[in-house]
């Protein structure tokens, strides 16, 4: 199943009432990986007040979910995080909002404004990605038939990761799983059924900025 992911960490900061709050977002595959980069933020931030983590791992109706209000009053901080990622659409996400303490009390009803806000600040700043299966493919061909071949590479949504020229061109190609196979055909009647693409190698979890 195919759902968004973010593109790559994210941060942004907010102030509210001089507490600081510094928002950082990051893909996560696994729960470890998830604990591994609430770890990070901790150590990085270590002098914080107040390190709250919320994630999702998974997408759609298999999601492993997570909060933690990190000493705030119960209820204040990680649950109203946690409720903004799930609102957002996003699978394999974490993100840790680190406080800063300003001096002045929030209130319950400020802290969980606050602590949603970042998470919503940081969301709007994070780039989107697919996490999709794809071929790998290599293939070799004259130059007579190189312009039109790069055109229905973009066609069908591949992407040239390399290209050799010598007596041939060999391009090494990247496309989604689901559309190989119908590029495979326009090859064909393009070269005639002169040339074929070659599966080097298949990744099923590759990241793909949307």
């Amino acid at each position: 199943m195919r759902y968004p992911i973010p593109a790559q960490q994210t941060r942004t900061e907010i102030e509210i009432l001089r507490s600081r709050f510094i928002a950082t977002l990051a893909p996560v595959f696994s729960v470890e990986e998830a604990r591994e980069f609430i770890a990070r933020m901790k150590d990085e931030f270590s002098d914080a007040t107040h390190n709250v983590p919320a994630f999702l791992v998974g997408g759609g109706a298999s999601v492993t979910a997570h909060s933690s209000d990190d000493g705030e009053p119960s209820g204040t901080a990680g649950r109203p995080m946690l409720a903004v990622l799930q609102g957002s659409g996003l699978g394999d996400v974490a993100v840790v909002v680190t406080r800063y303490y300003g001096g002045q009390k929030l209130g319950t009803g400020g802290l969980v404004r606050a602590y949603g806000d970042a998470v919503r600040e940081v969301l709007e700043l994070t780039p989107r990605a697919e996490k999709v299966p794809t071929h790998t493919v290599m293939l070799a061909l004259p130059y007579s038939h190189f312009e039109q071949t790069k055109l229905l590479v973009a066609e069908h949504n591949g992407q040239i990761l390399d290209e050799e020229f010598a007596a041939d061109i060999t391009l090494t190609i990247q496309f989604e799983v689901e559309r190989f196979e119908d590029f495979q055909v326009g090859l064909g009647e393009l070269s005639q059924g002169g040339l074929s693409a070659e599966i080097i190698e298949t990744n099923p979890d590759t990241i793909m900025p949307l």
